[in-house]
């Protein structure tokens, strides 16, 4: 092939990649006026930079050929970190491999920069097969904390697709240089695990899901709670159940921490997973609760139903029926961007306030858990109306 033809292709690359990285995103008109979406996603596989997927020598890919391509960009833990936005995103390439790539932005919609490289995340003992959804937590210790889900071949099966799964810990203080802990020690399988940004007694507070299976949470019970000694050997020895599966609801099947909460001045908020079952297959939605500042395992407030779900084009992708978060910045103003991924596919963003979360959460009607008491909800909000609403 021609220097001719390589170096247009490097051109016309290039220029399509710049049209999508300097996009500006514009935000939508929300009914419920509890969050925003946004016209396009925070991050896709396009934004991934050039010269990750490219050999950019003549001699050796004379027709310009993406090298190693990438299926997927999701699951992102986010920080407020020297006035930018920072994610840690999972990026997905083409083998089904993750891996770890920081990325930032002025302002919290676009213009989202990576860093020169992905992660490179320290080796255990036990080597990770698969890694992903890492969860940032800048915690009160003075060290930014990283939970993420280490996936493993289950050596027990004759199964090439049964796994382990358990959580990964490193911690750094720059998003640069990254510290391998040990592994969570849990008597069960964790995924979705999460660190509290404050100390509980002097102790290090888990969110968790304990799992009998990879796949199938088992007798697992919902979110759970516990406290461990120390994060450098962090080990589950007790641990309770805070927000329970329940019967035909949003959270029916699985559910499990997301974002690390935020505080404030009601209490602590948490944007979770939940999933149910329907003709289509498993249902993933985002739902929120709050629980107590003098007490962040007691649940103080929960509305019912989901926050969000999958809407129009973010149906598009590997797993239609899914949105999941593990990453929401709050920033100095009180500002909320919400990072989640839409089909398994591409990372969205909403944007919202802490004052409307609050608001939402504390009014919006708890789940009766039948119909009848949903009826009664909706008959009482009608006979609330009756001296203001005139259509």
């Amino acid at each position: 092939m021609s220097r001719e033809y390589f170096e247009n292709r490097i051109k016309e690359v290039t220029e399509n990649h710049r049209a999508v990285t300097g996009r500006k995103n514009r935000k939508k008109f929300s009914i419920n006026g509890v969050f925003n979406r946004y016209e396009y996603p925070a991050l896709m596989r396009e934004d991934i930079p050039l010269n990750w997927r490219f050999d950019y020598s003549y001699e050796r890919n004379p027709m310009f050929l993406e090298r190693i391509r990438v299926n997927a960009i999701l699951n992102a833990g986010g920080i407020f970190l020297n006035g930018k936005y920072v994610l840690v995103a999972r990026v997905e390439g083409n083998d089904r491999k993750s891996y770890f790539a920081v990325a930032e932005s002025d302002n919290g919609i676009d213009g989202f920069k990576f860093r020169e490289k992905p992660i490179k995340l320290p080796e255990t003992d036990e080597m990770d097969t698969n890694v992903y959804d890492m969860r940032l937590t800048k915690h009160e210790d003075g060290w930014i904390y990283g939970l993420f889900c280490s996936e493993r071949k289950d050596f027990s099966v004759d199964d090439t697709s049964s796994a382990v799964a358990k959580c990964g810990i490193v911690r750094t203080k720059d998003l640069d240089s990254w510290e391998r802990l040990p592994d969570l020690k849990s008597p069960t399988q964790q995924r979705n695990v999460m660190l509290h940004p404050e100390f509980i007694d002097g102790k290090y507070l888990l969110y968790t899901r304990p799992s009998d299976g990879f796949i199938d949470v088992g007798s697992g019970g919902g979110i759970g709670a516990a406290l461990v000694d120390s994060m450098e050997n962090a080990e589950i020895k007790d641990e309770k159940i805070i927000d329970a599966r329940i019967y035909h609801t949003v959270k029916e099947v699985k559910n499990g921490a997301g974002a690390t909460p935020i505080k404030t001045k009601d209490g602590w908020l948490h944007i979770a997973h939940g999933v149910r079952m329907n003709a289509a297959g498993l249902r993933y939605v985002l739902y929120c609760f709050m629980t107590a500042l003098d007490d962040p395992t007691k649940v103080i407030y929960s509305p019912g139903g989901y926050f969000i779900a999958p809407k129009g084009k973010e149906r598009e992708g590997d797993v239609s029926g899914c949105v999941f978060s593990n990453g929401a910045v709050v920033d100095n103003d009180g500002n909320i961007f919400i990072y989640y991924a839409s089909a398994d596919t591409r990372l969205q963003v909403a944007s919202t306030t802490v004052d409307k979360m609050v608001d939402y959460c504390k009014n919006t009607p708890a789940d009766g858990f039948n119909t009848h008491e949903s009826v009664k909800t909706i008959c009482r909000l009608i006979d609330d109306n009756k001296d203001f609403y005139n259509e």
